[in-house]
């Protein structure tokens, strides 16, 4: 890990450390949520387009919070690549429609095969614990780290 992107998972962490992980049922619950039906369709159809799916403040290459460079850098270091990625600073109506799609008041969100996970602490804690790793593995995604650890052995 460079120290660029050790520097932004740090301060991410920092942030989230008093920040308690959710029941495993809120973790991967059904996306929904309140406004009109033909936004929520809008966005039921956008987070079921990949596997993955994220919505943040900036691109992939380049995001503009830390975290939504961190939730890129996570998913970056387990050889996520192949995810849709959406900038809420883009469109306002998307940025207020997640968060009610969500029930979530914070960006960015994540979601995996349609279903909500969280933001940046949530995907941090997973990431921590091992269990992005088996998540992702759900998803038919090989995550990257278990190479990494049979390249060391």
């Amino acid at each position: 890990m460079n120290g660029a992107m050790f520097m932004s998972v740090a301060r991410c962490l920092r942030a989230v450390s008093s920040v308690s992980r959710p029941s495993q049922s809120r973790l991967l619950c059904s996306a929904s949520g309140s406004g009109s039906g033909s936004e929520q369709q809008k966005l039921e159809e956008l987070v079921k387009q990949r596997k993955v799916v994220v919505f943040m403040k900036g691109t992939p290459e380049q995001p503009l919070c830390g975290f939504s460079n961190a939730v890129v850098q996570i998913l970056r270091m387990h050889g996520v690549e192949d995810y849709s990625a959406h900038n809420v600073l883009e469109d306002q109506e998307l940025r207020q429609g997640v968060k009610a799609f969500s029930n979530w008041p914070t960006i960015p969100q994540v979601f995996f095969n349609g279903e909500f996970v969280g933001g940046c602490d949530i995907l941090l804690q997973m990431h921590q614990s091992g269990d992005l790793v088996e998540e992702l593995q759900k998803l038919g995604i090989r995550s990257a780290l278990l190479d990494a650890e049979k390249e060391s052995k």
